[in-house]
């Protein structure tokens, strides 16, 4: 048992809801709780489902602009009433009856999983409704309204964090979070994403270090399109632990997008399930080694919302548990019947993409000039080790 695990949950953050046809779907965390039902993770020794309430307004407040959540309530109660100058009665962000309550709800939950982590009342604290990494302090952007993750981030600091690590692994930049924590020396937020010339929001260049009086808090690894497995997480060890361990932060929030996944239908990155284990696998270990164990672990994008997303978090929220699921088991009939049910697709049957997630280390193995993926990363370690006292 790796501690004391928190699994938030309530069931209407399923009220996030952008309407028929948007990639963000609902059933995507309705399908992740079920899984996660059927391998009982809710019932093992040492784990508390727990839900929080909305995030107030003196909450919202540590982020968002006071104008931004006015907008996002006007639009809740008419969403013809949108306001576009606020990224709301957009393709990406229409407006929906009760916006700003699910929005809320999961922020949150979010924020109640970082007071549960930092006060000790959990060693891990898992929201995989949260994740909505790209909302801005006065602009909903990329189906993201209200930014949980940086609420999470800045709620551990308001309760005393001197030092916040958040690892982004989501395929799309998490530009929201770093834009927050910009000019703010306490957290260091890295990302690893597609390439910005390829992918929304074209955001996230080796070069965009953080601000003048925190340079070297802002890391971006910009992957090529088509990275696999070996290169995913040959980029991720590359730059994250080594970071991490200097840094040496008091907690670790990290966000877990699926997107990365090769059957997203959003992106351009050939991740698999495996992979995706693999380095949850990893931020639980860094937050023990480097964290006494702090993690709070947030859900991020994923629009393969059968094969994909519930499996991948289920994997994550087995490891905060200190349950996890081996890769070949099988996937719970009753949960294949759930998916049939609400979604006339045939479920996975095992909880593998039948990869083994096998990469080279990135100083044993040496660097490959030709290579993308290791020009990438170079142009990371170049552009912030430097900063942490380390060699690129």
């Amino acid at each position: 048992m790796s501690g004391r695990a928190q699994l938030m949950w309530d069931e209407q953050v399923t009220g996030y809801n952008f309407g028929p046809g948007h990639p963000m779907d609902p059933v995507r965390l309705a399908l992740t709780i079920g899984l996660i039902r059927e391998f009982g993770l809710d019932r093992a020794e040492g784990v508390t489902v727990t839900a929080a309430p909305e995030a107030g307004d003196s909450t919202l407040g540590l982020v968002h602009r006071p104008d931004y959540v006015a907008a996002v309530r006007r639009a809740s109660e008419d969403p013809s009433a949108a306001e576009i100058e606020y990224g709301i009665g957009t393709p990406d962000n229409p407006a929906f009856e009760g916006m700003h309550d699910a929005a809320a709800l999961i922020a949150g939950q979010s924020v109640g999983a970082a007071e549960a982590v930092w006060r000790g009342e959990a060693t891990h604290a898992v929201n995989f409704a949260g994740g909505l990494h790209h909302a801005m302090p006065g602009t909903a952007s990329g189906f993201c309204v209200y930014n949980d993750a940086a609420l999470a981030v800045a709620r551990l600091l308001e309760l005393g964090a001197e030092r916040v690590v958040y690892v982004d692994v989501d395929v799309h930049h998490g530009d929201g979070v770093q834009a927050i924590f910009w000019d703010d020396p306490r957290v260091l937020t890295i990302s690893l994403h597609e390439h910005p010339r390829t992918l929304f929001p074209q955001t996230g260049w080796p070069e965009e270090t953080g601000g003048p009086e925190a340079e070297g808090s802002a890391v971006n690894v910009a992957l090529p399109a088509g990275t696999g497995d070996a290169g995913w997480l040959r980029a991720f060890h590359a730059v994250v632990p080594e970071l991490v361990a200097a840094f040496r932060p008091q907690a670790l929030v990290t966000q877990h997008g699926a997107d990365t996944h090769f059957e997203d239908p959003l992106a351009h990155l050939a991740v698999s399930l495996d992979a995706q284990r693999a380095v949850a696998e990893a931020c639980h270990d860094l937050a023990h080694e480097h964290a006494e164990g702090r993690w709070v672990a947030l859900g991020g994008g994923g629009y393969e919302v059968v094969d994909v997303v519930p499996r991948t978090w289920t994997h994550l929220v087995a490891f905060a548990a200190g349950r996890p699921i081996a890769p070949e088991a099988e996937t719970p009939e009753g949960w294949r019947h759930e998916v049939y049910r609400r979604t006339r697709r045939l479920a996975p049957l095992r909880m593998t993409d039948g990869r083994d997630a096998a990469w080279r280390g990135f100083d044993d193995a040496g660097y490959d000039p030709a290579d993308r993926l290791d020009q990438a990363v170079l142009a990371t370690r170049r552009a912030v080790f430097p900063s942490h006292g380390l060699l690129p």
